[in-house]
């Protein structure tokens, strides 16, 4: 469908780059509209935002920012601290490949990112969208990446009724079609920052919307109802037993995941397989080590991209001698003190578990008037009533 009052590169891009020049966000990874970006912190933060939101991620990306100056530094960084600082941002895939692909740039390309799409799709992690991205604000590249925000936009500027994900490759060329040869970056930058700050999901404020004149969607009454998507098939729920054993001297036992699949190389309280159905009569006898092992009443649940999980704990205390099971692989597993908790390696889900593991401890510790922490809380911490 033609964009309606006339050629879209006389109205649409130079409409938007007035637009983002006046009203584009102030980000810690942005430079100033018509100059371009530094590499390593546009691909940081096009990482980090995979999957998570702009409020999210700044406090965590500046962060990284004082811990790893650079690409050189976040490469010679270990695995291990890069998922610590990681934790909490979820998709832990995209730490992996960070630290692999600072490590390629730093060792193979002087420290350099490639200066084209082609040359960045051969980093580890960076696929057609971070490619285009880079390319385009930190290098001027004429680029088109098409994120969600992007997509939304051009679906109601052309009235695309086609559902996702079946119009991305007519939004990506529409996207290519608009993309102007020069200020590709600001170009991508202004449409990323108008479908997040002004053609919203819910309630697009189509009355500040500076290419409303040309969009399909508005002159047809039914913008806010696009893109169209094709319905999700219903997350399958896995089922597992977590075990956290407590040694006396308040240190807690953890396995590191294997560094491939899900949430690999990160830690966990050990436990058994996720799958579909319900578990096994004998799930205790998977404990990581021998103990008396009581369960705690409820479960823990999350959702990831493709299911949801609903854990079952186990919590044991145990000595100082205590050591893992051979089935548990002690290789794997480490003992880790209160304080060091905070700053481990664990992903939401196994903090959820050792809050879990926690709460009967703090609720028999009420009755008693004293007060315990709960797993991973910093030890100074202090919590406010809402």
């Amino acid at each position: 469908m033609d964009i309606p009052n006339g050629d879209p590169d006389v109205k649409i891009v130079p409409a938007l780059r007035a637009w983002y020049r006046r009203e584009g966000r102030a980000l810690p990874w942005r430079a100033p509209p018509g100059t371009l970006q530094d590499p390593y912190k546009v691909w940081l933060s096009e990482v980090m935002l995979q999957q998570t939101t702009v409020r999210t991620v700044m406090p965590r990306f500046i962060d990284f920012i004082r811990r790893w100056s650079d690409v050189d530094a976040l490469g010679s960084a270990g695995l291990g601290d890069v998922l610590a600082a990681w934790a909490g941002l979820g998709y832990y895939a995209r730490a992996r490949n960070l630290h692999a692909c600072a490590r390629v740039v730093s060792n193979t390309h002087g420290g350099h990112f490639p200066d084209t799409e082609e040359g960045l799709r051969e980093l580890p992690g960076i696929g057609a969208y971070t490619s285009a991205a880079i390319a385009a604000i930190a290098f001027g590249r004429r680029a088109s990446p098409v994120d969600g925000n992007i997509e939304r936009v051009l679906a109601r500027l052309f009235a695309i009724e086609t559902p996702l994900p079946a119009a991305k490759l007519q939004i990506k060329a529409l996207a290519e079609r608009l993309t102007p040869a020069k200020h590709a970056g600001d170009f991508a930058q202004a449409m990323m920052d108008l479908g997040a700050m002004v053609c919203t999901r819910r309630r697009p404020a189509c009355g500040l919307c500076p290419v409303r004149p040309s969009c399909c969607g508005f002159a047809a009454g039914f913008a806010e109802q696009l893109p169209y998507k094709a319905a999700k098939a219903e997350r399958p729920t896995r089922r597992g037993t977590a075990f956290v054993a407590v040694r006396e001297d308040g240190a807690v036992l953890l396995r590191e995941r294997p560094p491939r699949g899900l949430l690999g190389g990160m830690l966990e309280a050990p436990s058994t397989a996720w799958e579909e159905g319900p578990l096994p009569d004998s799930a205790e006898a998977a404990a990581p080590l021998s103990a008396r092992w009581s369960c705690v009443p409820g479960i823990v649940t999350h959702t990831f991209t493709h299911f949801r999980l609903e854990l079952t704990v186990y919590r044991a205390e145990v000595g100082c001698t205590a050591e893992p099971k051979p089935a548990a692989d002690p290789g794997r597993c480490r003992w880790v003190g209160q304080r060091d908790l905070p700053e481990s390696a664990l992903p939401s889900v196994m903090r959820k578990v050792l809050a879990h593991a926690s709460g009967e401890v703090r609720s028999a510790s009420k009755k008693r008037g004293a007060k315990k922490r709960v797993f991973g809380e910093p030890p100074c911490a202090r919590r406010r009533s809402a």
